[in-house]
């Protein structure tokens, strides 16, 4: 009797989630945040949206794709509590080339392409074409000569013709190799044999990193991914590795890519074996996460007007659709976003929809962990972000004012010129909270790298730093976890190239920022058998496993 009163117990510990109440998760700021004018926040089309450190300054940016009008960087100035644009029309300023109206951008991300420790920013260029050749390439802007510079536009990598000139929809960043140098990964939106995935990296034979000389070359038949498809979203991480980065494509009028990384730089398309073609579908929004605890990546997406899904990883590289109900109810999907909101250790997604045709509100759904069965999926009231006529194209999240809460910025456009939103969240303040930052071998942010937290209650939370999750955008690099009022004990981070750090975590590290350089050989990188790794897991061979 005494044995079944604890084991129901420790369910309803597994089961229970801290600060979870039925209000309304989001409220809007953008009034006080980032009032709508014609330098901050334009009315205009806008798309994608990337994170990361433009001004290198230690601080996070949010870039933003701007279609019909410039691209925008959005800095938060800690002074006046708001966002401002920083990539001004001055030809003086070091963002100036950013700008780039004429690029009808769609997409963008940052990485660090030629490993000076600084991210580069890529846009993806439309130029108002559908599918196939556009008549104006893509852009890299790397910070040289104390400003922003595109290197596809340099003479040297004019000459070798590496710049993408396709229809593109979506592009990522992948370290195929594990060197800490990225690949820009291009999903293009192919019209016959023509526009084929691209895969851009530095050829670092030709290059001179320190005189500012990158050339530049398109790998993609190299790596057995220039595939000629309806390109749509991108996301990048450790899918079917356990460490390496792998890529997923959800795109349209044909199957769905799963290139799992051989290891040494080239993939194989694993999506049929899998049973994540999906084929009939036209994917959207994706994002990566462990959603029932297991250690496994499972895969979350938006099909345009179609069903979601929610894919959990099973054994010998299966995945299961488990969506249903509201969660799979078919809308006019665009990003999708999975988070810990209110930080109470459980993910949320976020569907951003568009309105086209009438009314289109956003939606929001925890998924729960559950012993020994499927996470529970509980629609939630989103509040002021549902904006039902919302023209949504974009979105991301990053914690702008360091409160340990993530924000929500969202993007319009395409049919109807909308100024930005700005959203906090309103749940959940009271929740402990910790944020990791892993940097590369270079000091960059790490995309693509593995983050998991073992907690004194809760079993494990695994997070994977964004390196560009699928239709348009890119999150923060930043592991944000959500702890209620669980305590975490020990941090561990896995690279691209299969290092791994595993350190337990302080009391003084709640709710903070830990940043976790790339260890150096000699770095201590076990655990002591006596340390404490949590509910379910035990210290073996230097690290924490399941019991």
């Amino acid at each position: 009797m005494l044995g079944s009163f604890v084991l129901l117990l420790l369910l309803m510990v597994w089961h229970r989630s801290d600060g979870q109440n039925s209000g309304p998760m989001f409220q809007v700021v953008t009034q006080t945040m980032l009032p709508p004018d014609s330098v901050h926040n334009p009315t205009q089309l806008n798309y994608g949206m990337a994170v990361t450190d433009v001004d290198g300054d230690g601080d996070l940016e949010v870039v933003v794709a701007g279609y019909n009008g410039p691209n925008l960087v959005l800095k938060y100035n800690r002074t006046q509590n708001k966002l401002v644009n920083i990539a001004l029309d001055n030809s003086d300023s070091p963002y100036y080339a950013l700008r780039d109206r004429a690029g009808n951008a769609i997409g963008v991300t940052a990485c660090d392409v030629d490993g000076d420790g600084r991210e580069e920013i890529y846009f993806l260029n439309t130029n108002n074409a559908y599918s196939g050749r556009a008549t104006y390439s893509d852009k890299l802007f790397k910070f040289r000569n104390g400003r922003y510079e595109d290197l596809l536009g340099d003479e040297l990598n004019v000459r070798r013709g590496v710049a993408n000139q396709m229809a593109g929809r979506s592009v990522a960043c992948v370290d195929r190799k594990g060197t800490g140098r990225y690949s820009i990964y291009v999903a293009n939106y192919a019209q016959g044999r023509v526009g084929p995935h691209a895969l851009l990296e530095m050829d670092e034979s030709a290059s001179d990193v320190s005189n500012g000389v990158i050339a530049l070359s398109d790998v993609a038949a190299q790596a057995g991914v220039n595939k000629l498809t309806g390109g749509r979203g991108v996301v990048v991480g450790p899918i079917l590795n356990q460490m390496r980065s792998d890529v997923f494509c959800d795109n349209e009028n044909g199957a769905n890519f799963l290139f799992k990384n051989n290891g040494d730089g080239t993939f194989v398309d694993m999506a049929q074996q899998a049973d994540v073609e999906d084929r009939v579908q036209h994917g959207r929004g994706v994002a990566l996460a462990d959603f029932n605890g297991d250690g496994k990546t499972d895969i979350v997406y938006g099909n345009w007007n179609g069903p979601h899904r929610l894919y959990l990883q099973t054994n010998n590289f299966n995945f299961r659709d488990i969506a249903g109900g509201n969660f799979a109810s078919p809308s006019p999907i665009r990003t999708v976003i999975a988070a810990d909101f209110d930080n109470d250790k459980e993910l949320e997604v976020f569907f951003n929809n568009i309105a086209y045709r009438g009314d289109a509100p956003n939606r929001l759904f925890r998924v729960s962990r559950r012993v020994h069965a499927d996470p529970s999926i509980d629609q939630l009231e989103v509040g002021d972000a549902a904006e039902p006529q919302g023209r949504g194209t974009g979105g991301t999240v990053t914690d702008l004012d360091g409160d340990g809460q993530l924000d929500l910025l969202l993007a319009h456009g395409e049919s109807a010129q909308q100024p930005i939103s700005v959203f906090k969240v309103k749940q959940g303040a009271s929740n402990s909270w910790l944020r990791v930052i892993p940097r590369t071998q270079f000091g960059a942010f790490a995309r693509g790298a593995k983050v998991t937290v073992f907690t004194a209650q809760s079993g494990s939370l695994t997070r994977i730093i964004d390196g560009g999750s699928g239709y348009l955008c890119e999150m923060e690099p930043v592991a944000h976890f959500g702890l209620g009022t669980d305590e975490a004990k020990v941090l561990e981070v896995s690279w691209p190239d299969g290092t791994t750090m595993t350190r337990a975590l302080e009391a003084g590290e709640r709710n903070s920022v830990v940043e976790v350089a790339y260890p150096r050989d000699g770095d201590a990188s076990v655990l002591a058998n006596d340390t404490q790794c949590g509910n379910g897991f035990t210290v073996r061979n230097g690290r924490c496993e399941g019991i």
